[in-house]
């Protein structure tokens, strides 16, 4: 079986697998390594070992060496110099009057490139920026478009339920996020409960997704007759958590109850199918 090693580069979560070049590696070491960009730094997730050829996409590209002292004075080189980066194309994106917000700007491990990162509403000119840009770094320029949610991940924030946000932690890719899950859930449709700080509705609706649309079809349709222990009745609510309805009956003497009953309590004529989920709106 192969050996490899997970590496991580900076705001990712995904790992990436690379061969160890006959190189011991442990966990939080430094690894250089050859990408599309050219050299680059990442920190090892996994340490060496082995696994089966079918966990891996041939062929698998060889570690450059581990990262030595003067590797990690580069990057915090890098680091360092990326505040004045920022400082000078804000003063230049103020001077042409470009509509566009500033987030992040990153060195490429060699110094081959400078990339900056920014948000805008619209299609930005930005031709006489990068020139200007080019002639004061002596350096190829980038800047690249990002959206809402690329903003939160890079610079990181806190989430409604007061921790880190869910892509600066773990997820290592967006996942496409639909009002319809919020729905299917349950939760108050007000933008303000269920977006998150990006202003994009929030990831973890996806969490539980796939309980509450299974256990949706379970339940019986809001509206539909049901035969309870107590007589038949009308279904007001569900909870889906629960798994039970509420239900208003009619009693013996005559007079109204709204009553909770578990599905196996229940004689169910009419469920929710897949179909009531799919007329839903899915629009993000």
């Amino acid at each position: 079986m192969p050996e490899i090693i997970g590496i991580k580069f900076k705001n990712s979560n995904k790992i990436y697998y690379f061969s160890p070049n006959g190189i011991a590696f442990e966990d939080g070491d430094g690894a250089i390594v050859e990408t599309a960009r050219g050299l680059e730094f990442a920190t090892v997730t996994i340490a060496n070992k082995e696994v089966d050829e079918k966990e891996i996409v041939q062929p698998l590209k060889p570690v450059q060496r581990k990262a030595t002292d003067e590797d990690f004075e580069r990057l915090q080189k890098n680091a360092e110099d990326k505040v004045e980066a920022l400082k000078i194309i804000r003063e230049k994106v103020a001077e042409m009057k470009l509509n566009m917000k500033l987030v992040d700007a990153e060195y490429t491990f060699d110094r081959s490139k400078l990339i900056f990162y920014f948000t805008a509403e619209g299609r930005v000119d930005f031709r006489e920026l990068v020139r200007v840009l080019a002639s004061i770094f002596k350096m190829r320029i980038e800047l690249r478009q990002i959206y809402e949610r690329d903003d939160t991940k890079m610079r990181g924030a806190l989430a409604p339920c007061g921790r880190a946000c869910c892509c600066t932690t773990h997820l290592p890719d967006f996942e496409k996020v639909s009002i319809k899950m919020a729905k299917v859930q349950g939760l108050s449709l007000n933008p303000q409960k269920i977006s998150g700080v990006c202003g994009r509705l929030m990831c973890c609706l996806k969490y539980e997704n796939a309980y509450y649309s299974e256990t949706y079809k379970l339940m019986p349709k809001v509206g539909s007759k049901v035969k309870t222990p107590d007589g038949e009745g009308t279904v007001e609510s569900n909870d889906l958590i629960k798994q039970t309805s509420r239900v208003k009956v009619m009693l013996k003497d005559g007079t109204f109850d709204v009553r909770t009953y578990g599905l196996d309590d229940m004689s169910i004529g009419e469920k929710q199918s897949t179909a009531d989920i799919d007329s839903l709106p899915d629009e993000e």
